[in-house]
C-alpha cells in the first residue's frame, strides 16, 4: 500500500463517495470535488499524489480542464476517467498528458482498476524521479571531473611553460652555439605539447582541440623562440574553419609542425636573410572518410627529402614517429621551388 491524498474530480457526488470507499482500504484519502474550478484551487495548493479526472463535468469536459492541470508546476500524475465508449476520448487524454485512463463500467469495477492505475502511476513517478536524480548525480560528477581535468591541463601547461622558459634562459647563458640551438629546439617541442594543454584548459569540450587556435598560437611561439638576427623568419598559419582533433592526435600533429618549422628556420634560408614559412591544414575532398592535409613549406634553398641531411637527424626521426602515430608519412614535393613537406592522414573520431 502506498497511501496518501488523491484528488478525484467528478460532478457526481455519489460516485465520489464510492471512489472514496473503494480506495480507503489501499490507504488513500480521496478528496472529491464536483467542479474543475474547485479542483484547480486544491491542486494549486498542492499536496496530492495523483489526480483522477472524470470526462463529463457538466459545464465542461475533463479534456477542457487538462491543459490547466498540466501547466501547474510539478503537476501530479493524472488518470483520466471516462464513461464514453469513444476511444478517441481516451486517446486525446493520453496525448494531453494523462498517464492512464479508466473506463467507467456499469458494474463499478472501474473503481478497483482506478486503484491499480494509481499504484502504477505512483510507481512510474518514483522511477522517473529516481532516474532524474541519477542523471543529476551523473551530471554533477561529470562537471566535477571536467573541472578537475581543466585544472590538471592548466597546471601541466604552466609547468611546461616554466620548463620552456628555463630552456630559453639556459640557451641565452650557454656560449656554445650548438648547445644554444639544441635548447631552442627543445623549447619549441615543449611549446608544442604545452599548447595542447593550454587549449584544453580553455575548451568547452575537453575531448577536442581547436586546431586553428592551437596551430596559430604554436606558430607565434615558434617564431618568437627561434627567430633572431641570423634568422628573421615569418611564420604564417592557415587552417580550415572548425577543424578539431582529439588531444592524443593533436600532440603528434603539433610536434610534426614544430620539427618542420624548426628545420625551415635552420636550413631553408641563408643567414640574415628574410624568409617566410607557411603552415596550412586543410580538409581534402574525398568520396570516402574525411582526410586532412598538413603542408609546411618555404621558398628557400629547397630539399626534396632525398640526399644528405643537415644536422643530427633527430628531427627527422621524431617527424617520422609522430606522423606514424597519425597513420601517415611525411612526403616532399619535388616540384616546389623551396621545401614543401606534406602529411596526409585520416582524423580519428
Amino acid at each position: 500500500m502506498t497511501g496518501g491524498a488523491i484528488l478525484y474530480i467528478d460532478d457526481d457526488p455519489g460516485l465520489g463517495r464510492l471512489v472514496q470507499k473503494a480506495l480507503a482500504p489501499l490507504g488513500y484519502q480521496v478528496r472529491h470535488v464536483e467542479t474543475g474550478a474547485e479542483g484547480m484551487r486544491l491542486l494549486e495548493a498542492g499536496g496530492f499524489l495523483v489526480v483522477a479526472l472524470d470526462h463529463d463535468l457538466g459545464a465542461e469536459t475533463g479534456l477542457d480542464l487538462m491543459p490547466r492541470i498540466m501547466a501547474l508546476p510539478d503537476a501530479p500524475p493524472l488518470i483520466y476517467v471516462t464513461g464514453s465508449d469513444d476511444v478517441r476520448v481516451a486517446v486525446a487524454a493520453l496525448k494531453a498528458g494523462a498517464v492512464d485512463y479508466v473506463w467507467k463500467d456499469v458494474h463499478g469495477r472501474y473503481r478497483e482498476l482506478l486503484g491499480q492505475s494509481i499504484e502504477a502511476a505512483l510507481a512510474q513517478r518514483r522511477l522517473l524521479r529516481e532516474k532524474e536524480a541519477a542523471e543529476r548525480a551523473v551530471r554533477e560528477a561529470r562537471d566535477r571531473a571536467e573541472l578537475l581535468v581543466q585544472e590538471i591541463n592548466h597546471r601541466v601547461a604552466n609547468s611546461l611553460a616554466m620548463v620552456a622558459s628555463l630552456a630559453s634562459l639556459q640557451a641565452h647563458a650557454t656560449p656554445d652555439a650548438g648547445a644554444r640551438e639544441a635548447l631552442r629546439e627543445i623549447q619549441g617541442r615543449i611549446a608544442a605539447i604545452a599548447g595542447v594543454h593550454r587549449r584544453l584548459y580553455n575548451a568547452a569540450d575537453l575531448r577536442f582541440v581547436d586546431l586553428g587556435a592551437y596551430l596559430g598560437n604554436l606558430g607565434t611561439e615558434l617564431a618568437e623562440a627561434l627567430a633572431g638576427d641570423a634568422s628573421p623568419r615569418i611564420v604564417r598559419v592557415a587552417v580550415d574553419l572548425d577543424l578539431r582533433l582529439p588531444r592524443d592526435a593533436t600532440i603528434p600533429l603539433g610536434v610534426v609542425v614544430t620539427e618542420l618549422v624548426t628545420n625551415a628556420f635552420k636550413y631553408a634560408y641563408p643567414p640574415r636573410r628574410d624568409g617566410e614559412i607557411r603552415v596550412s591544414l586543410r580538409r581534402l575532398a574525398t568520396d570516402g572518410a574525411p582526410r586532412l592535409r598538413l603542408v609546411v613549406e618555404d621558398d628557400g634553398i629547397g630539399w626534396t627529402g632525398t640526399g644528405p641531411r643537415r644536422g643530427s637527424g633527430l628531427g627527422t626521426t621524431i617527424v617520422t614517429a609522430m606522423a606514424a602515430q597519425l597513420g601517415g608519412a611525411v612526403t616532399y614535393d619535388p616540384g616546389h621551388a623551396g621545401t614543401r613537406a606534406v602529411l596526409e592522414f585520416d582524423p580519428p573520431e
